[in-house]
C-alpha cells in the first residue's frame, strides 16, 4: 500500500508560545487521489490546518507528512520547492497578480517549476493548457483570457485562481473556500471540474467549504471539531 498523500500525527499549533491552540490535537490521513471535504465553524482552524499542509507554517508539536515528506524536519526552501512542484492552492484571497492577463496569472507555476512545466508542455505546453483549463471553468472567451486579471469580476478571478492551481497536474490540490463568489449553479459545476481534473491526474483534494451542501460530491467529508480541540 502506497504512502498516504497527507499524514497528520497528535498536530498542535500556535502563532506564538504566548498565543492560544489554533489546532490542539489534530489526526487524520488523506490517501493518494482522494478527495475530502473539510467542514468547520468559523475559528475552527481550517485555512490554518491548510497552511500548514501546504507548508506555509510548520506545526508547534506533532508531525505533518505531506506526499511522503515531514514538512517540520525540512527547510523552508525545500518546503517552497514542493509546494511549487506538486501542490496546487486556491487561496481564499487568491493572491493573484492584476498587471498580468488571465493565461499569465494561470501559468506562473510552470514558469516557478520545471516539473509542472513539463506536465503541462506534455498536453500542448502551458498557454494551451491554460486555456483548456479557463475554457472548462467558463473562461473561453479569447478576448477576456487577455485581460489583466485586474479587470474581472471577483467570481472570474476565482476561477482564474482554480486553473493557475490545476496547470501542470500537482499531486496535491489545497482549495480555501474557492466556491465563495460563485452562484449556486456554478459553484456546482466548479466543484465536478476540479474533481475530474484531480481524478485524470490521480491528485489527492482537500477542500475547505462553508458550503455544506457540495460535501456530497467528495469521498469523505472531515469535521475540524473531529480533527482537533480548537480555540475559539
Amino acid at each position: 500500500m502506497s504512502e498516504p498523500a497527507i499524514d497528520l500525527r497528535d498536530v498542535r499549533f500556535r502563532w506564538r508560545d504566548d498565543a492560544p491552540w489554533v489546532i490542539d490535537g489534530c489526526s487524520f490521513a488523506v490517501g493518494r487521489a482522494e478527495a475530502v471535504f473539510l467542514a468547520g465553524p468559523s475559528g475552527s482552524g481550517k485555512s490554518t490546518l491548510l497552511a500548514l499542509l501546504a507548508g506555509i507554517a510548520i506545526p508547534t508539536q506533532g508531525e505533518v507528512r505531506v506526499l511522503g515528506r515531514p514538512l517540520g524536519a525540512m527547510s523552508g526552501a525545500a518546503r517552497d520547492r514542493l509546494r511549487a512542484d506538486r501542490i496546487g492552492v486556491i487561496f481564499q484571497l487568491f493572491n493573484l497578480l492584476p498587471y498580468l492577463s488571465v493565461v499569465e496569472n494561470v501559468t506562473l507555476p510552470c514558469l516557478f517549476s520545471p516539473a509542472r512545466r513539463a506536465a503541462a508542455a506534455a498536453r500542448g505546453g502551458a498557454p494551451a493548457e491554460a486555456r483548456r483549463l479557463l475554457d472548462r471553468l467558463g473562461l473561453g472567451d479569447a478576448e477576456l483570457q487577455r485581460r489583466k486579471v485586474g479587470e474581472l469580476s471577483v467570481g472570474q478571478q476565482q476561477r482564474v485562481a482554480a486553473a493557475r492551481a490545476l496547470i501542470g497536474a500537482p499531486a496535491m490540490v489545497l482549495a480555501d473556500e474557492p466556491t465563495s463568489a460563485l452562484d449556486a449553479e456554478l459553484r456546482i459545476e466548479f466543484v465536478e471540474l476540479l474533481l475530474r481534473e484531480c481524478a485524470a491526474a490521480e491528485s489527492a483534494v482537500v477542500f475547505v467549504s462553508h458550503d455544506r451542501s457540495l460535501a456530497a460530491r467528495f469521498a469523505r467529508r472531515l469535521e475540524m471539531p473531529n480533527l482537533a480541540r480548537a480555540a475559539a
